[in-house]
């Protein structure tokens, strides 16, 4: 494999915060999935997301998401592979699977739609990672 087919693959087969938004404000219909615990869901999430722990996939993911679903999935943070593990469970089931790099921590940082008890709102931007982005392709 060259360097051309490894980002190539790369880039099939994850997605960052700023590609997810863009493609939620223009359409897109991927599942976005939290596959983080009970407690890190009620502390936030990102919007319009679903919460289907890691380890609930394999069992509840052909009963509430639609055969042939894109979806997108997320942990925590960069430091945690939640992510990998929710991803790996949904292509086992055949579903179209990215994993978004970062996780809900980017999605926070920069300054997306978070919701949690209170309703949907954003959070400040941290400067460490400049203004949000929005990007053309997903």
């Amino acid at each position: 494999m060259d360097r051309t087919d490894y980002f190539t693959a790369k880039l099939t087969f994850e997605t960052d915060a700023s590609d997810v938004y863009a493609a939620q404000k223009a359409g897109a219909t991927a599942v976005i999935v939290d596959v983080r615990s009970d407690e890190a869901w009620a502390q936030g999430r990102v919007a319009g997301a679903v919460h289907m722990h890691y380890s609930e996939i394999a069992e509840r993911a052909p009963k509430e998401i639609p055969a042939g679903s894109a979806v997108v999935v997320y942990c925590w943070s960069p430091g945690c592979n939640a992510g990998a593990k929710g991803a790996l469970e949904f292509a086992k089931l055949g579903y179209e699977v990215r994993e978004m790099i970062g996780g809900f921590e980017y999605w926070v940082r920069e300054g997306y739609p978070v919701e949690n008890a209170d309703g949907v709102h954003r959070r400040p931007i941290d400067p460490n990672t400049g203004v949000p982005r929005i990007r053309t392709h997903a």
